[in-house]
């Protein structure tokens, strides 16, 4: 996937295609890749933005949930985008639902697939294993309902975060950030419709995570996708993809 990747001030981004914008904000380990067939697919009916979060750039204090939804909401000011489709996995997810509670008035639509904010197994306790590629190897495959998923690029992307000490420090920091910043209590705020996608052999968000998300969100409608674990827009994107065009169609 060659796109060109946008600078503004200390923005970096990625925007293609025209119409309302669709952002989409990705996980603890995510990178542009995880976004492909979702920037390709919707970049024909929607402006697709892809900010790249700076999981290693903050200071270890805003290091936090919090931190990254100040990033977000900056980047929306500074670009002045309007009526925008917000799209989140995984820790991504959890930023959404903060940024939504926070600032609902530039948002038409949320989406979460794999979302933290209630409950996630994170990678967590057992974590900072630098220098064991196959361990890391196994924790990535962990993500997918497919372990073939877990390609060498992928895996090597996180070897090599995981292999660095100052940024094992920041993913800890984050990981511990989403534990302690659960949002049962202010889920019922959200006004806006929302999509809720769910792997049915997600391990990290299981799909009891995707029900009460449903259950505490007041217009939010659940898809489970079979044989698929925690990133279905990269397990499954053409299942993703025509779950989410019908959804952004109801809601033009």
């Amino acid at each position: 996937m060659n796109y060109t990747i946008h600078q503004q001030d200390k923005f970096k981004y990625l925007e293609e295609g025209d119409g309302e914008p669709l952002m989409l904000l990705h996980g603890l380990f995510g990178a542009l890749s995880n976004f492909a067939d979702l920037v390709e697919h919707f970049k024909k009916t929607h402006k697709v933005i892809v900010p790249m979060l700076p999981l290693f750039e903050l200071d270890i204090f805003h290091t936090t949930v919090g931190g990254l939804q100040k990033f977000v909401h900056k980047f929306i000011e500074a670009r002045g985008y309007n009526n925008i489709h917000l799209l989140g996995n995984s820790l991504g997810g959890h930023v959404a639902l903060v940024h939504v509670l926070k600032h609902p008035e530039k948002i038409k639509t949320l989406t979460l697939t794999g979302s933290s904010g209630l409950f996630e197994n994170g990678m967590g306790d057992s974590y900072p294993k630098r220098g064991d590629r196959e361990y890391m190897r196994k924790k990535t495959e962990l993500t997918f309902y497919d372990p073939a998923m877990a390609t060498e690029e992928l895996v090597n992307e996180v070897f090599e975060i995981t292999n660095n000490r100052l940024k094992v420090i920041k993913i800890i920091a984050l990981a511990k950030s989403a534990i302690r910043n659960n949002l049962g209590e202010e889920l019922n705020q959200i006004k806006q419709p929302t999509l809720l996608v769910w792997g049915n052999n997600d391990t990290i968000t299981p799909p009891f995570v995707g029900q009460e998300f449903n259950k505490l969100i007041p217009n939010s409608e659940l898809h489970f996708i079979d044989k698929c674990g925690h990133a279905p827009m990269m397990e499954v994107p053409l299942e993703f993809n025509k779950i989410l065009d019908t959804f952004l169609s109801k809601n033009k």
